[in-house]
């Protein structure tokens, strides 16, 4: 103030030698005085005003920059800041000029982190938009919004986790994806149908000739799981029917005897028999057209095979006949076979049951062959003994035996050996009689060789043999008492002939017993017969019983027979055919 009046007083001088100059009166003078004076005061408080403001708006400024950077602290969730003063100080403006630059670096760092908050949030959402199938999604980070209340890098490490958990769900659902379409493919090629139309069917962008973003909702992947089992159900049924269509052309080809070089062309549906579902992956190998193929070769098949079904039958017969004379069993009649010859050609039986019916025949022929295979095994051992013991009693009563001639030793060896085999007949023939009752016991029929029961035939046999070596003994002993009387009175005894010979020969007539049971008398000689004719040969002795014994045992070995009347239906018939291996 007191620099203001003294600049007063400069200014004011030459007013008062102008006034006195001009004559002007003291109130006046005064008044101009007192305006001055107004004006000056007006004047320093305007500039003391603008003073005070710009101070004010120093401060203010300091304070927002210290607000702000404090605020983009926080914000950053940043403790410290290279280039940020640590304590304030000097005037407003040097304060100011201190604070700017740290605030200006916390700007820039503000702006990048902002920047990867939006590109991390755009991912999010366009990943976020493929998962849930939202394809008109617009790729630009410019339409996220950022939450500007959190920058902190801890949120930004969230967003970032959230990024890469979805970058993992988006891959998998790609690997779904493109494994759906692989097994489309696959199977498609199976199956022969076009793989790129069922994909593009699920959704254009699958395609990859669309140039499209693959769709990977939830949704896609639910069409193309219904898609791969829709196919997968196709491929099944399909292989289903190839099975029964190739079963079927196998057991056409084997009833017809089809060459194998006619088999080659079904070669791949027969291949697939034995393979499962998970086996097949070969391309086109269950086409429709193959399916068709087979199904018009199975048709073809079948005609040819009513043609041929006399001749089929008759292999089967042919077949049956075979195992049932290989084990000595009964042999079905021609009258069976001529009756059911006939229901085929009337059309009254079908050919599948029949031949199903002769194929279950056969095989209880064979199973019932093979539970006789052990006993058919001993019965021919025995046979082949008994044929020797005929030999060696023969040989045994030629009293040139011992001569010296041409095969003499041949014979004595033979003899050696035919001694040894017929010691162990009675072993022989004990282990075929407890064989024989354990199966007839476990089958609950006798055991019939050529229409004859065994157990018969060895019980006969061990009875003849008992008797022969009675016999024998008796012959030994009269001979030592014909060799005891003296010579001179050797013409005074006439032998006659021996009663046990007469016996032996009446109770052979009689029929013998066997434990007290009559024996037929044409077995009994059919015995005889089979140990004491030479020219007999095993097989040929085994016949002579069969006649023999056959009225005899007609009861013992009856069964259910195949009698065709009018009027039965097929069922019946077939119901009625039995044979030798019918339990």
């Amino acid at each position: 103030m007191r620099h203001f009046w003294s600049l007063a007083s400069k200014f004011s001088l030459p007013s008062f030698i102008i006034w006195d100059e001009v004559g002007e009166d003291q109130f006046e003078r005064e008044k101009v005085l007192v305006d001055i004076e107004q004006e000056c005061l007006d004047v320093y408080r305007r500039k003391v005003d603008n003073a005070n403001i710009s101070r004010a708006r120093l401060h203010q400024e300091l304070a927002d920059s210290e607000a702000e950077f404090t605020h983009l602290l926080l914000l950053l969730d940043e403790r410290s800041l290279p280039g940020r003063p640590e304590r304030i100080t000097g005037t407003l403006k040097e304060q100011l000029e201190s604070i700017t630059p740290a605030l200006r670096e916390i700007r820039i760092r503000k702006e990048e982190r902002v920047k990867q908050f939006r590109a991390v949030q755009g991912q999010i959402q366009k990943i976020s938009a493929e998962i849930e199938g939202r394809s008109e999604y617009n790729d630009s980070s410019l339409n996220v919004i950022i939450n500007g209340n959190d920058l902190s890098l801890k949120k930004l490490e969230e967003y970032q986790n959230e990024l890469q958990r979805l970058q993992n769900e988006k891959i998998e659902r790609l690997k779904k994806v493109e494994n759906y379409i692989s097994m489309i493919r696959s199977l498609a090629a199976m199956l022969g149908t076009d793989s790129s139309l069922i994909i593009t069917k699920v959704h254009p962008s699958l395609n990859e000739l669309s140039g499209l973003s693959k769709n990977i909702s939830d949704s896609i992947l639910e069409k193309l799981g219904s898609t791969v089992q829709s196919l997968e159900a196709d491929k099944k049924t399909r292989l289903e029917k190839l099975h029964q269509l190739g079963k079927a052309l196998t057991n056409l080809w084997n009833l017809m005897h089809t060459s194998q070089k006619d088999r080659v062309r079904f070669s791949n549906v027969t291949a697939l028999i034995s393979l499962s579902s998970e086996e097949i992956s070969t391309p086109r190998s269950l086409t429709l057209d193959i399916i068709q193929q087979a199904e018009t070769e199975v048709r073809r098949l079948d005609q040819l095979k009513a043609s041929k079904m006399k001749e089929l039958f008759h292999r089967k017969q042919i077949d049956l006949e075979e195992i049932c004379k290989r084990s000595h069993m009964e042999i079905p009649s021609r009258l069976e076979m001529e009756s059911i010859m006939n229901l085929m050609n009337s059309g009254e039986i079908d050919h599948a049951d029949l031949l199903t019916s002769m194929n279950k025949h056969i095989t209880q022929a064979q199973e019932e062959a093979s539970s006789r295979k052990a006993i058919m095994e001993k019965v021919e051992k025995w046979i082949l003994a008994r044929d020797e013991e005929r030999w060696l009693e023969e040989y045994s009563r030629d009293d040139n035996r011992y001569s010296v001639s041409r095969g003499a030793h041949k014979n004595l060896r033979r003899a050696e050996r035919a001694r040894v085999m017929v010691s162990k007949i009675p072993a022989l023939v004990d282990i075929l009689i407890a064989k024989t009752k354990s199966w007839e016991e476990e089958r609950k029929k006798p055991f019939l060789y050529d229409e004859v029961p065994l157990f018969a035939m060895l019980e006969e046999y061990n009875l003849l043999r008992k008797e022969r070596d009675e016999e024998k003994q008796r012959q030994r002993e009269m001979k030592k008492t014909q060799n005891q009387v003296p010579v001179g009175q050797e013409n005074l005894f006439v032998l006659r002939p021996s009663t046990s010979s007469k016996r032996l020969s009446d109770r052979s007539l009689n029929g013998g017993f066997n434990n007290g049971t009559p024996v037929n008398r044409k077995f009994s000689l059919g015995i005889q017969q089979l140990g004491s004719t030479p020219s007999n040969t095993p097989r040929q002795s085994i016949s002579l019983l069969k006649e023999a014994k056959k009225d005899h045992y007609t009861k013992i070995l009856s069964h259910s027979r195949f009698v065709f009347h009018p009027g039965d239906d097929s069922a019946s018939v077939l119901s009625s055919f039995s044979g030798p291996f019918s339990p």
